[in-house]
């Protein structure tokens, strides 16, 4: 046997376990990935069934026959047009004045000196270790004595930035090099003028990371709106559907249509961001 078919052999043996390792890591990643997505697929497969069929054969994954009544049924036993608007609404604007508040503080916080910066940005970061719960009730006093609840500015106003906003777009602009704002300041930039022409574009992909999450965050929160609303007129999709559940029999097939419709514009966000998620991990502000 040649000195190189030796060292051929060698090498197949070396990479055996390799490739076992590989193929185990696969098969792992598949199952998890299964695992992940199959709530969700058996919920879409519910919402075509019928109250008989989900109860009556609950280990079959897919239905007998494909219904859309479910789907007809939620829009005249939910005020749910009104609910999907509301949400869109809710989570629509939020979104646009986090990301709008959120960036300003995090340019300011990143490139700006003043006295105190430091201090005001352990404050914020200390603000993301108090629980939410902790600052339902003083939220809620204040939407109270501002006669805000039931209204949008009610659902709106206290969401209008966050203080993990505000961590993720500072490191996002301390990345950037000062070279760029320090040339605009040359040429007679101001520093609104700086944040808008030369911070905000390169920052699109952290932006369309931090809109993605505030969107999703919102367009499924179930306890704030669920708090500070009184009325089916101003409610959330979360809380309409939930409220639904408990105020009748349940019909799970008219839940998981509702819920199911309720995905589409968070898969839709997210296919339109994708390419900025991309992009965020591949640069670091400069194109």
């Amino acid at each position: 046997m040649s000195t190189e078919t030796v060292t051929l052999y060698e090498r197949a043996e070396r990479s055996a376990p390799r490739r076992i390792l590989s193929v185990v890591g696969i098969v792992l990643l598949i199952a998890a990935a299964l695992f992940i997505v199959f709530p969700f697929i058996w919920m879409f497969l519910t919402s075509f069934k019928s109250e008989s069929e989900i109860f009556g054969n609950p280990g079959n994954l897919l239905p007998k026959t494909l219904s859309l009544d479910n789907y007809l049924r939620i829009w005249t036993e939910l005020p749910f047009a009104r609910l999907f608007l509301n949400s869109v609404i809710f989570a629509g604007c939020v979104t646009v004045l986090s990301v709008f508040f959120d960036s300003l503080a995090a340019y300011a916080l990143a490139r700006l000196s003043f006295p105190g910066k430091t201090i005001a940005f352990f404050l914020v970061i200390a603000t993301l270790m108090v629980p939410y719960q902790i600052t339902l009730v003083p939220l809620f006093q204040t939407v109270f004595d501002l006669h805000w609840l039931d209204t949008y500015q009610g659902l709106i106003v206290p969401r209008a930035t966050s203080a993990f906003g505000i961590f993720l777009l500072r490191q996002f602009f301390v990345s950037i090099p000062r070279d760029l704002d320090q040339a605009a300041r040359i040429d007679g930039a101001g520093e609104f003028r700086i944040y808008r022409s030369i911070m905000l574009p390169l920052a699109k992909p952290a932006l369309a990371t931090l809109a993605v999450f505030h969107f999703m965050n919102n367009w499924n929160d179930f306890l704030w709106p669920l708090v500070v609303t009184n009325s089916d007129e101003m409610r959330t999709i979360p809380a309409g559907l939930t409220l639904f559940a408990g105020q009748y029999v349940t019909d799970h097939g008219v839940l998981m249509a509702g819920a199911t419709i309720s995905l589409l514009p968070l898969a839709i966000a997210f296919f339109f961001a994708q390419r900025y998620f991309v992009q965020g991990i591949a640069t670091t502000g400069i194109k």
